[in-house]
């Protein structure tokens, strides 16, 4: 029977951010192409009247609470997403300087995530 010794395994943060990469690819698949679908197809092919994305009935929404936090996890995990997906396609353009890319790429995230929570609040 073999022992693992865990002194070999060092801590990471990868999972952290794979798990907001993760959330943030599968909340901007689903939501945003409906969104898309909706905004981009369904109001001007008159499947749907403009008014219901009027300024005051987007800013009634907005009104409650949970439809605030509901967006901000939206928007939240997308700009997340983002951010790996541009650090990734850095390393595939030839860009080796991964901490400052990271650094770039995920303060830029955090910044925008602050602003929005900020902006919603």
């Amino acid at each position: 029977m073999s022992h693992i010794n865990k002194n070999n395994y060092k801590a990471s943060h990868k999972p952290i951010i794979w798990s907001l990469f993760a959330a943030g690819g599968t909340v901007t698949a689903l939501l945003l192409s409906a969104l898309i679908l909706l905004i981009a197809l369904a109001v001007p092919m008159g499947f749907i009247s403009a008014d219901m994305f009027h300024y005051d009935r987007i800013q009634q929404l907005l009104s409650n609470p949970l439809v605030r936090l509901v967006v901000f996890g939206i928007i939240f995990l997308s700009l997340w997403h983002a951010a790996h997906r541009m650090r990734c396609t850095m390393h595939d353009f030839g860009i080796r300087a991964d901490g400052l890319v990271a650094v770039v790429f995920y303060g830029l995230a955090l910044i925008m995530s602050i602003v929005l929570a900020i902006a919603l609040i």
